[in-house]
């Protein structure tokens, strides 16, 4: 199993072009430096009224099939009182 991970900022606007079927795929730069792509399609369960933000994982198999995309959970902060 391959595992990709990246940050996606995408404002609404730029995401008209994925979801009029204008762009098929989204490059991205992964946290190594390394640039790939995946289908626009997997990003639809993301957007959001601002667009698509947030850090993200790209999994799938050894011969690059049944990709799947998650957003990463944000890091908790703890309050400490002193």
């Amino acid at each position: 199993m391959k595992r990709f991970e990246f940050r996606l900022d995408i404002s609404p606007t730029q995401y008209l072009a994925y979801y009029r079927g204008e762009v098929l795929q989204v490059v991205v730069t992964l946290a190594n430096g390394q640039t790939m792509s995946f289908p626009a399609g997997l990003l639809r369960e993301f957007v959001l009224a601002d667009g698509i933000h947030g850090d993200f994982v790209l999994t799938c198999d050894d011969h690059n099939k049944g990709a799947r995309l998650s957003r990463r959970p944000r890091p908790r902060s703890i309050r400490v009182r002193a």
